[in-house]
């Protein structure tokens, strides 16, 4: 076994790395870029050495300066994570030349089954069923577009040496094709310095369900199970969970055998991921392979109890694996929810900043053990399994930490399992509740809000989940009348708690205290709720207008930014802060004020009038922090509703900002080159 592995990598992966290295025994090596100085990784490793500029391509995907850092750190191996150079077979083979193990496939495999164009024609071969696209590499636009027109619109065009949803767009039309080339083409070089690209059948109504391989040098490969991976925005997987809620016993046996043999044609070796497209009659083909460890791979880990880190670094210093076919059981359900730096109410564009406050739900369940020939969660520290539920989180950043503006925007990885679907599935909701997040836009409500779905609950999705269910993209959530009832009777019992206290402030007159009444208003998503709340020494019992009686306990105190309550036999977690006369409440997606007033006071409220919002609408605002790329019009242009007004660069994607209507330009603030902040005036127009 290795004394000391070095990760090429950062963020939350190569922490990941570093906890299985630190178990297993092993010294660690962390790179970092100028960015990165103070990453959570870089603390976490016992050796950190710097590589270079904050630019990946200046940095991580630099082989020479990766190299350095393994001679200079006497690292006997390297574990690449994900992204980077985690599939690049330059980079395996300057490993092999000098002597050092690389924590993956071999170069020959990663050469036949990383480049989307081989690995397709390898499948096809191997008698695996593909889905129809031209397999050759595209020069230009114009070609582009012939071969999209003959292969049918719509059309996939995807980078080929690419990965996490980056270099990909989908075509619905010619215009869209040569454009989608061109974006395509210029994300491939700068994330993975490999431009080519090729095209595919876009398969409508399509489930992407992957199969986890994992196989050592010995002649054993073995299929882990699957992944339902539907549920994406541009072409990136944001929630993911095992097993699939869609799949059969005997169509998972289907796809993991075809797995297996395609991984055992190219002598695959390590952990790897075959990625299908599977149609609504379960037909399935196959899409790519990823010679790598997969981002959602947690899933996997929870279902099967098996570390796939360790693994991939046993195989990689010559070890048998231990375990047979016959030995791989799925048991229960996890799902993996994507927490991204990115604002859902501004089309999801990318946020950055410092976290003001990182602070996730409580870890449950230390890792798996083996009893009656399943996996079940264990406490930390004990042997007594934890079979309701378990939560799990990968992360790469701290509290007071800044999400970078180079960098993938993904900040956690937030996992739950449960015994069953429904359980899995009811834990995240309420972890997604409770993960504290502030200082940066971030997806948690748009989160909560997918997890409670009608679709989603019943395991009806597709790879247009998102598309189809928030055409116009997202704007918050509002609660069912249920559930806004239970969010009401807490706000006034919290109400409640933080008026008794003003009562009990020092240094009042004599004779002058103040009496807190029973009855109130809450006013939320724009419903009056009218109240009675009778407190005792344990909580609250809160009466509402049609006779039900609400009870509440919980032991928050003014101040606390979540309140975990109990409301109607329920937990309820919110997100609190304090508004004038009464709250603003985070809760399963919902962003909302709820005040609450005296009877009163409510009836004098409903005579304000409301502020009017700024006009924006003759300025062009940049959406999200990021570096002007290309400006498309100029000075006196007349630009058309739908027309491509300036491309703007962040986190690694490539936004291009259109106009909203007709107009024409009359100034133009930004240049080429510039980097900018959010809502900065690009332009403006008449």
């Amino acid at each position: 076994m290795f004394d000391k592995i070095l990760i090429a990598n950062r963020g939350e992966i190569a922490c990941r790395v570093i906890k299985t290295a630190r178990r297993m025994g092993i010294a660690t090596v962390a790179v970092y870029s100028d960015a990165d100085r103070n990453a959570l990784h870089v603390a976490m490793a016992d050796e950190a050495i710097h590589i270079g500029p904050a630019q990946a391509n200046q940095s991580y995907i630099v082989i020479d300066k990766v190299m350095a850092a393994i001679r200079e750190s006497g690292a006997q191996a390297v574990h690449p994570g994900y992204g980077f150079l985690s599939e690049n077979p330059k980079f395996a083979a300057a490993l092999e030349e000098a002597g050092i193990a690389f924590i993956g496939p071999p170069r020959h495999a990663i050469e036949a089954m990383g480049d989307k164009i081989t690995s397709k024609k390898l499948a096809g071969e191997a008698g695996v069923s593909t889905v129809p696209g031209h397999m050759g590499l595209i020069e230009d636009a114009d070609e582009a577009v012939r071969i999209a027109q003959g292969i049918g619109y719509p059309v996939m065009i995807k980078a080929s040496a690419g990965g996490g949803g980056k270099g990909m767009r989908i075509a619905w039309d010619e215009a869209e094709a040569r454009e989608g080339f061109q974006s395509s083409k210029s994300e491939a070089a700068n994330s993975f310095g490999d431009d080519r690209i090729f095209i595919e059948k876009f398969v409508t109504q399509p489930r992407h369900i992957e199969i986890q391989v994992l196989a050592d040098g010995h002649g054993t490969c073995l299929y882990l199970g699957e992944r339902e991976c539907s549920i994406q925005r541009r072409n990136q997987k944001v929630i993911e969970e095992a097993p699939s809620p869609f799949l059969d016993v005997a169509t998972r046996k289907a796809m993991g055998e075809q797995a297996v043999a395609l991984a055992q044609a190219v002598g695959y070796t390590s952990a790897g991921t075959v990625e299908f497209i599977v149609d609504g009659e379960r037909n399935f083909y196959f899409l790519e392979m990823n010679t790598r460890l997969q981002v959602e791979h947690p899933v996997t880990e929870l279902i099967t109890g098996i570390d796939l880190v360790e693994q991939m670094i046993r195989v990689a210093a010559g070890e048998r694996l231990s375990l047979t076919q016959g030995d791989v059981t799925l048991t229960g359900w996890a799902m993996e929810s994507r927490l991204y730096a990115e604002d859902p109410y501004r089309g999801f564009l990318p946020s950055i900043g410092r976290l003001t406050r990182y602070r996730p739900p409580a870890e449950q369940a230390a890792g798996p053990m083996r009893e009656t020939g399943k996996w079940l969660p264990r406490a930390e520290g004990g042997e007594t399994p934890r079979a309701a539920t378990a939560t799990r989180n990968d992360t790469g950043v701290f509290e007071g930490g800044e999400i970078s503006m180079y960098y993938d925007p993904m900040i956690a990885k937030l996992c739950t399992w449960g015994p069953d679907r429904d359980t899995a599935l009811e834990a995240m909701r309420l972890a997604l509740d409770r993960f504290e997040v502030e200082g940066i836009g971030h997806n948690l409500p748009f989160l909560s809000a997918v997890m409670d779905h009608p679709k989603f609950a019943a395991g009806e999705m597709t790879t247009a989940f998102i598309g189809e269910e928030y055409p116009d993209g997202f704007d918050g959530v509002e609660l069912p009348a249920k559930e806004l009832d239970r969010v009401a009777a807490a706000a006034a019992a919290m109400n409640r708690v933080v008026e008794i206290r003003r009562t009990r402030i020092s240094g009042r007159m004599d004779n002058h205290e103040r009496k807190v009444g029973d009855d109130w208003v809450v006013i939320a998503q724009s419903r009056e709720i009218p109240v009675t709340v009778a407190a005792d020494r344990d909580g609250a019992t809160v009466k509402l207008a049609d006779g039900r009686s609400l009870r509440v306990t919980s032991d928050w105190c003014p101040g606390d930014p979540l309140a975990r309550l109990e409301v109607d036999g329920a937990p309820l977690v919110l997100k609190v802060g304090r508004l004038t006369g009464g709250f603003r409440i985070r809760t399963r997606g919902a962003d909302m004020p709820v005040r609450v007033y005296s009877p009163r006071q409510a009836e004098l409220v409903a005579h304000m009038p409301e502020k009017e919002e700024a006009d924006t609408s003759r300025l062009l605002l940049c959406p999200m922090p990021g570096l002007v790329v290309k400006l498309h019009v100029e000075k006196g242009d007349e630009v058309q509703q739908g027309q491509a007004l300036c491309t703007v660069e962040a986190m690694k994607m490539e936004n291009i900002l259109r106009a909203e209507r007709k107009a024409r330009v009359t100034k133009i603030n930004a240049g080429e080159g510039d980097s900018l902040a959010v809502d900065e005036v690009i332009m403006e127009f008449e």
